[in-house]
């Protein structure tokens, strides 16, 4: 008898819920890295972006050829995930050009 791990843990099988955990999950890092508000410089944030790039694409892979109301809940989840990635670059980005603007 094998056991069998259920499709969440499986990155063969899609996962709509996988794919929304690891990029809110990774907002989540991205912000305590962060120390938001009090944003300061690191390259840590690029872990998180690489996270959240990923989960995205597992959402990606749940969309149907036909239209329907999952292929509609799947777009809004894209474009949850398309906000949340921006939020994220941004706290990666926005502290170094403070830093380099502030430096002169």
């Amino acid at each position: 008898m094998q056991a069998t791990l259920p499709d969440i843990f499986n990155p063969r099988h899609r996962s709509l819920l996988r794919g929304n955990l690891l990029v809110w999950g990774s907002l989540i890092v991205a912000l305590l890295l962060s120390r938001f508000p009090h944003t300061r410089p690191t390259l840590l944030q690029i872990f998180p972006t690489v996270i959240a790039l990923a989960g995205t694409a597992d959402t990606v892979r749940c969309m149907q050829k036909r239209w329907n109301f999952y292929h509609a809940g799947v777009l809004l989840c894209l474009y949850v995930d398309l906000l949340a990635i921006c939020l994220i670059l941004f706290l990666l980005i926005y502290p170094y050009t403070h830093f380099l603007s502030t430096s002169n």
